[in-house]
């Protein structure tokens, strides 16, 4: 007997409920989550890790620390009157640095700042440390994670930018169907659309400029580079969502063998740049044009 109408979307509805829990119980989504949290929370630390520091910075100008979270708890410890500030309290922070602290306090050309104004910056440095902690959190959760379900790609790639890949990409099997020429350019879209609509120099690289081999590289090496790990982060990526093996470890090495002859290649003479516009887009003149003079006509009648 044919079933009805409400039985076969019965049906269906009850197939697509399985689909959808399937795909969600993964993981992969929540990682591409817990990445995007860890981008927007590092943002907006250090947003508010500059407003502390300049706000700060007007009563104690000389404290100049690379640490932003040692620099937040000296102004929620501290920040009050740093003339107060004992030794033991400082070692706390800054471990064997306490002494020469000591002496910047002592001979700083700042004030203090009032009761209220303190209330407003301690309000501010107290929720950067709160957003640290919570970074450290879904960092902690990325690094126990991400090494499951992408085992080959977090090998060969810090496990925050394999995580970045997968959000960038939507998920695993997308990632793994991906060409490796658009996974290197993954991050790079406002660039890539530029320069298909003006004719500008094309992206070379997206989020894998993150890459420390990358960013350390010669100018005219990265785009080599990031083309080599974008090579080898497809094939990791479909063995990771596909076949399941683990072959981090051989694709390292291939990359490692590959940089030797990138890095010997840097040393030779450079060659000019071969690079043209598109055909047909002309880039727009810079400057003002050579020619007749703006307050003549085209018959030369001024």
């Amino acid at each position: 007997m044919a079933e009805t109408a409400e039985e076969k979307r019965r049906r269906l509805l009850g197939l697509a409920k399985q689909a959808v829990s399937k795909a969600y119980s993964t993981g992969e989504h929540s990682i591409a989550q817990a990445i995007n949290a860890y981008n927007e929370i590092e943002k907006t630390r250090n947003l508010l890790h500059e407003r502390v520091e300049e706000w700060y910075g007007i009563y104690f100008p000389e404290l100049t620390i690379g640490s932003p979270e040692k620099y937040t708890r000296f102004v929620l410890s501290a920040g009050a009157n740093k003339k107060q500030a004992t030794e033991q309290q400082l070692a706390e922070i800054f471990g064997d640095g306490s002494k020469d602290l000591l002496t910047w306090i002592k001979n700083s050309i700042g004030g203090e700042p009032e009761q209220g104004e303190f209330a407003a910056l301690k309000a501010i440095a107290g929720a950067e440390l709160e957003l640290l902690r919570t970074e450290k959190e879904i960092d902690a959760y990325l690094k126990e994670n991400v090494p499951k379900l992408m085992p080959n790609v977090s090998y060969l790639v810090d496990y925050k930018l394999a995580a970045e890949l997968l959000s960038r990409a939507g998920s695993l099997t997308k990632l793994a169907m991906m060409p490796s020429g658009t996974l290197q350019l993954l991050g790079a879209e406002k660039a890539l659309f530029r320069h298909l609509r003006s004719g500008s120099k094309p992206p070379k690289y997206g989020v894998l400029f993150k890459l420390k081999e990358v960013t350390e590289a010669d100018r005219r090496s990265r785009g080599r580079i990031a083309r080599l790990f974008a090579t080898k982060l497809s094939i990791a990526a479909r063995a990771d969502a596909i076949s399941k093996r683990f072959i981090g470890k051989e694709l390292r090495e291939q990359i490692d063998r590959s940089l030797v002859k990138i890095r010997e290649k840097e040393k030779l003479p450079r060659k000019p740049s071969q690079w043209s516009p598109s055909p047909g887009r002309q880039q727009r003149p810079q400057g003002r044009q050579q020619g007749r003079p703006r307050w003549q006509d085209r018959r030369g009648r001024r």
